[in-house]
């Protein structure tokens, strides 16, 4: 029997050791948090949801950042079985919300849900069975929290927890924001007594103060970010504009993922084999879906399409099926996915680049959920940045154009997938490094593109390798501070540069050091030395360079060079599965390579700095009463927390900080940077 939230809680892997005994979860006079547990069918906590419960608990606030996969429901689940009264769960996920209801009820737990898609005498029935405090959970579509009779009933019951899923779509700098969230602050203003949990699979730092800005949550409240390492995915990037050699590329992408040839049926073998389950594409259009769907079915693949531009009952029928075990494919925008219950999707294949690290890493994590071994294969082309660029300007489809601080900001999260994209080093890593969870890097993957050809490149002469990244280090060193990518470019190639003149650096050892690679190479192999974050970048119209604490001690020798070089000329895109090369690095002149300039990574003392900051900014935007991004954004706050500007001019050197924003805001930056020494 499926046991509530399976589309979280199917993976084979669970903690050593016995069930999680927490002293703090089993106290005699409090709630039973342990029977509780195992009533839902489960025996010991996966790694940090007896922390997220304590601290819920504790403190009665929590902003939880975990992957999908990562176990979120139950951190909802187990408190609101155990405590008196009923939990409010808001999502918009109304197929997640019917089929964690199903699990629950079959585990003796009493719920329902609330949905549009109800007809209006049933939304009454349940209204009165709430109103009688008959469930213990009722998960809420978020468009009937301005339904008054709902309001009123809320006000009248017990309510101990108020939980808030897909918490990203209240910020209008999350991937997926939905107006109809902004009503949920105004509930939480009706139940101050409540307890409240806001869990997303993606945020930066900037949504998750937006998220508690709009929740009307205090600055201080508790955030855990963690669990985003999924090992068992094998990430590829492929760069290709030739149709054919694209859909030679997804179809022994899914053959392999799939273990059988088009036309043939799944062997028997258990669900979390290779030669079992099933694959998503996403699509960018819903043209391109039913394009890809048709092409695939003609293959003999059994294939359908998904998209919001379909009938209710049509794209229930493809869920069905696909939920079922019917189809080897979906081909799907990104309509497809929130939510799905299967363990054993084996492949995700983007045909597009989506919005954001973020809309990726939630999207291809809907793979290997068993567990088990599963591809993700990330389709870009040089076209992809002016189609991005006219999507983000074109805002909802509405007539007024959005404003010119949420384009610059998408836009720049959108940069940042191209520069993870472009690679380097491991993937999985700079994934890691993105969100955060640098406690859980792995070191290199070992299944990645990028790792696939480390290791295959390993014999060819890992001292040549180190000692050109040591070069390429030193020269960042010597215009640290001062100059942007180019100089070092320059500095490297021993080319003729009016700034190397006048500080006197044509007359230091690294002048020259490169001078037998091209100046599009060497700045391919400083972009992949910021993946690796060995290199920081920060500034605005006028990048400047950073050498990190670690690229310092990679320059010196302490730590390994572990970094793929560029290759000599682009490669052609051949077979992207385990085993072979990346798709190579932008083309030279690309606009990819010209415009996807890096964003700093911080110290630890730059990293305590920037929380400082935001803590600042949240108390202003409170005040003020704007979401945080008016205030200054992540990259803002990122450059500040490296240059420690003393100065107006100083800090009108970091990215996004123009007069206007400097007059306004800089007083109580600068205050903020000079009490932090």
């Amino acid at each position: 029997m499926t046991s509530p939230g399976a589309h979280e809680h199917d993976a084979t892997v669970r903690p050593a050791g016995p069930a999680a005994a927490r002293p703090e979860l089993a106290q005699a006079d409090g709630p039973d948090f342990l029977g509780a547990l195992q009533r839902l069918g489960y025996q010991s906590f996966r790694p940090g949801q007896a922390e997220a419960i304590e601290v819920l608990m504790q403190r009665r606030r929590l902003l939880l950042v975990a992957p999908t996969g990562g176990g979120k429901s139950l951190t909802f689940q187990l408190p609101a079985s155990a405590l008196p009264g009923t939990t409010i769960v808001l999502s918009p996920l109304i197929a997640l919300m019917a089929d964690q209801v199903r699990a629950l009820e079959a585990r003796g737990v009493t719920a329902t849900f609330l949905a549009s898609t109800l007809p209006g005498p049933e939304i009454g029935a349940r209204l009165g069975a709430m109103a009688r405090g008959h469930y213990k959970l009722v998960y809420v579509a978020p468009e009937r929290l301005g339904a008054p009779a709902f309001r009123e009933i809320c006000r009248k019951i017990p309510i101990p927890l108020i939980a808030v899923d897909e918490a990203h779509c209240i910020s209008e700098w999350g991937h997926d924001f939905r107006p109809e969230y902004l009503q949920i602050g105004e509930l939480l203003a009706d139940l101050p007594r409540a307890r409240v949990l806001a869990c997303t699979a993606t945020a930066t730092p900037v949504v998750r103060d937006e998220i508690l800005s709009r929740l009307g949550l205090p600055a201080d409240t508790p955030q855990i970010v963690r669990g985003f390492a999924r090992p068992n995915l094998a990430l590829h990037v492929a760069e290709e504009e030739d149709r054919r050699a694209r859909e030679r590329l997804i179809d022994r992408t899914i053959e392999a993922a799939l273990g059988r040839a088009p036309g043939t049926r799944p062997s028997g073998q258990g669900a979390g084999d290779m030669s079992s389950g099933t694959a998503i594409i996403y699509a960018p259009t819903r043209k391109v879906t039913e394009q890809e769907s048709v092409r695939l079915v003609a293959r003999g693949w059994r294939a359908e399409a998904y998209h919001a531009g379909m009938e209710g009952p049509q794209r229930e029928k493809v869920q069905a099926r696909f939920s079922r075990g019917e189809l080897d494919v979906v081909v799907a925008t990104n309509a497809f996915g929130m939510g799905i219950d299967r363990a054993d999707v084996r492949a995700v294949i983007h045909l597009a680049p989506p919005g954001s690290i973020e809309a990726y890493y939630q999207e291809v994590g809907r793979a290997g959920r068993d567990g088990r071994d599963a591809l993700g294969l990330l389709l870009i082309a040089p076209g992809d940045l002016p189609l991005r660029r006219r999507l983000i300007e074109r805002g909802g489809g509405d007539d007024s154009p959005p404003e010119p601080a949420v384009v610059e900001h998408k836009w720049n999260t959108f940069l940042e997938l191209m520069r993870w994209a472009e690679g380097g080093s491991c993937r999985h890593d700079a994934i890691l490094r993105h969100f955060g969870d640098e406690g859980e890097a792995l070191g290199g993957c070992g299944r990645c593109d990028v790792c696939r050809q480390l290791s295959a490149e390993a014999d060819d002469d890992p001292e040549a390798t180190t000692l050109i990244v040591r070069k390429a280090l030193s020269a960042v060193a010597r215009i640290h501070r001062r100059f942007g990518l180019q100089a070092a470019v320059s500095l490297l190639r021993g080319a003729a540069d009016e700034r190397l003149e006048r500080t006197g650096l044509v007359h230091t050892p690294t002048f020259g050091a490169l001078r037998e690679h091209d100046a599009a190479w060497l700045l391919r192999l400083l972009r992949r030395c910021v993946v690796a974050g060995w290199v920081d970048f920060t500034g605005d119209d006028r990048p400047v360079v950073v050498l990190t604490d670690i690229g310092r001690r990679v320059m010196r020798g302490e730590l390994p060079a572990r970094l793929l070089l560029p290759p000599r000329v682009r490669p052609a895109s051949k077979d992207m599965l385990p085993g072979t090369g990346p798709g190579g690095p932008a083309p030279k002149g690309s606009s990819r390579a010209r415009e996807a300039e890096p964003e700093a990574v911080l110290d630890a003392g730059a990293l305590a700095l920037f929380e400082r900051l935001r803590a600042h900014r949240m108390q202003v935007a409170s005040r003020e009463g704007v979401p945080p991004y008016v205030v200054a954004s992540d990259r803002s706050l990122r450059d500040l927390a490296l240059l420690r500007p003393r100065t107006r001019d100083q800090l009108l050197l970091a990215h996004g900080i123009g007069p206007a924003k400097a007059d306004k805001y800089g007083a109580g930056l600068l205050e903020v940077i000079a009490a932090a020494g």
